[in-house]
């Protein structure tokens, strides 16, 4: 059992509330609690010495990556974080300058963003240091942009670039909440998601449940410097780099393929620093191609998935 088939167990009989727009499976809970013209967004996330961080990780870093993986969800929806509480397990005997370095790597990245952090828990964890942040924001309605909502024909885009993060990205990015403001602000975007378990782990969220298909070029994937490097020394190749590393933490959506060109002419503007590309398109066919110089081969790898063996 993975972590998707343990998702579905425990969702399957939740009971249904009038207030929830949007629930389990996607980015962000969407909640209706009458705030005007605004939905509430409803996030929380871990990371797991260990798992998501090595124990010599410097502990400003920790806390950036936290939180930033929460930020990064509300970009996925084009939300605006507004609040955040904070439980924080650590093992016996910790030094306390490490919980406090933790803060403020968090709050170095949440004050000039508006984000506050206003309370929390700790706790004692034998094992191992944990950090769990509980998240909530709004968004307008109109403005909302879910994994659902892909249409056949759409062309599919990514900010950045993927593959390698591992050789620190993962430890420091900026999640790219201003771009997926400035996206919904101008552009219908049709479905978003941000790119944490990998290209090839992520991309089937948006085709589902509605049974779409996707079509890759290979070509045109933005492969990273850091996955180029991990290839020299030995490692998967760069495009299987891009594919399945993860914790990337782009956006990866989808528009008409008629707005494509004037979305990657006006990105240069407010982004000149930011890659913009478009990998491929929506078929209505279920199924996900990736096509290179020798034609069209079925995508058979798939991104991180916790609990699964190797």
């Amino acid at each position: 059992m993975n972590e998707f088939d343990l998702i579905r167990l425990l969702t399957r009989d939740l009971p249904p509330n009038p207030t929830v727009v949007e629930g389990p499976g996607d980015d962000c809970a969407v909640l209706d609690l009458g705030a005007g013209a605004d939905y509430t967004l409803f996030k929380t996330d871990a990371v797991v010495e260990g798992v998501h961080f090595a124990p010599d990780t410097p502990p400003e870093r920790i806390g950036h990556k936290a939180l930033a993986r929460n930020l990064s969800d509300f970009a996925a929806m084009s939300g605006k974080p507004t609040h955040a509480v904070v439980t924080l397990g650590l093992p016996p005997g910790f030094d306390p300058e490490r919980p406090q370095a933790i803060y403020r790597g968090m709050l170095e990245l949440a004050s000039p963003l508006g984000v506050s952090i206003v309370g929390g828990e700790t706790t004692t964890c034998p094992e191992r240091l944990f950090l769990s942040i509980a998240m909530i924001g709004r968004v307008e309605r109109e403005r909302c942009v879910r994994r659902r909502g892909a249409q056949p024909g759409d062309a599919l885009f990514v900010t950045g670039d993927l593959g390698g993060s591992l050789e620190g990205r993962h430890l420091e990015f900026m999640p790219r909440l201003a771009e997926s403001r400035w996206l919904s602000k101008h552009w219908k975007l049709h479905s978003m998601i941000d790119l944490s378990d990998g290209l090839a782990g992520d991309l089937p969220h948006l085709l589902s449940p509605d049974q779409l298909g996707a079509e890759l070029h290979s070509p045109s994937i933005p492969i990273s410097r850091a996955a180029k490097r991990r290839a020299r020394s030995g490692g998967k190749s760069p495009l299987q780099a891009a594919l399945t590393d993860g914790e990337d933490f782009e956006l990866l959506f989808t528009l008409a393929s008629r707005d494509a060109v004037p979305l990657r002419d006006a990105w240069q503007v407010p982004f000149p620093d930011v890659r913009l590309t478009c990998i491929g398109r929506i078929k209505e066919t279920p199924g996900i191609t990736i096509r290179d110089r020798t034609g069209g081969h079925t995508l058979t790898e798939h991104g991180y998935r916790h609990f699964e063996q190797p």
